[in-house]
């Protein structure tokens, strides 16, 4: 079953850019990005851009609107995801607990719906 592991955090929760704190975070994302490969449940992942590059769109009566920024105003905002095939949830949540900013954030887990 395929699962997607959407990763949250606050915008400036966790090491920052340019620290030494940093490069290890990446260095951990490298390295949980190979166990996933070598375990063959990695189906994909990228970390997204900050949140202030978001647009929001919606149709209300055939009508497109947009807007800048992210659907919700929220402390904690989406900063990327992995894609997983796993065998159920548990092992699904066992993989999302190995992402670096888990430490620092959430990974909410959720099924794929298959149609």
């Amino acid at each position: 079953m395929k699962y997607i592991a959407l990763i949250y955090a606050a915008e400036n929760a966790g090491p920052q850019y340019g620290t030494d704190e940093f490069d290890q975070m990446i260095g951990e994302y490298g390295s949980i990005t190979e166990r996933y490969e070598k375990d063959g449940v990695l189906l994909g992942g990228d970390a997204l851009q900050d949140v202030n590059t978001a647009t929001t769109i919606s149709v209300r009566n055939g009508k497109t609107e947009t807007i800048d920024g992210p659907f919700a105003e929220t402390k904690e905002q989406l900063g990327g995801y992995y894609l997983f095939e796993c065998e159920n949830l548990d092992q699904a949540l066992k993989y999302a607990a190995m992402i670096p900013s888990a430490k620092y954030g959430r990974v909410e887990v959720r099924p794929i719906m298959e149609y």
